[in-house]
């Protein structure tokens, strides 16, 4: 991502994996947040095992200019990375850059939509 950036910008956070070809629907979603909203300013970041993780994503959004920056995390369930180390996280992105608006999006498996796509798909012949 290059060029001025307009003040918001997204992390979309996933788990990560050493498997090269873990990353590709991470990086799926965001070609469509893309495809969608071509002037979206989003990136991915992993927990573990591939990156960049959630500081660099972070730092590179802000270094485009970003003052907000909203990170959702794909995780269907609330595990110990969503319950706790996201949350210390995000405490420590804020120490590190106070004048930044860091918000935290409900876990995707949380929301009603995702929930109801996967049942279709569950069920679809």
């Amino acid at each position: 991502m290059t060029g001025a950036l307009a003040s918001q910008g997204t992390v979309l956070l996933a788990h990560g994996s050493r498997d090269e070809r873990w990353r590709e629907p991470i990086e799926a979603v965001a070609a469509r947040v893309l495809q969608d909203d071509p002037a979206a300013h989003v990136v991915c970041a992993y927990m573990e095992l591939a990156t960049p993780d959630l500081p660099s994503a972070a730092a590179g959004l802000i270094a485009d200019g970003a003052t907000a920056i909203r990170v959702v995390p794909l995780f269907l369930g609330m595990g110990k990375h969503a319950r706790e180390d996201l949350p210390l996280q995000l405490d420590n992105l804020r120490t590190t850059w106070p004048q930044v608006d860091f918000t935290l999006a409900r876990i995707v498996g949380e929301e009603p939509e995702l929930v109801e796509l996967l049942a279709r798909i569950a069920v679809k012949s």
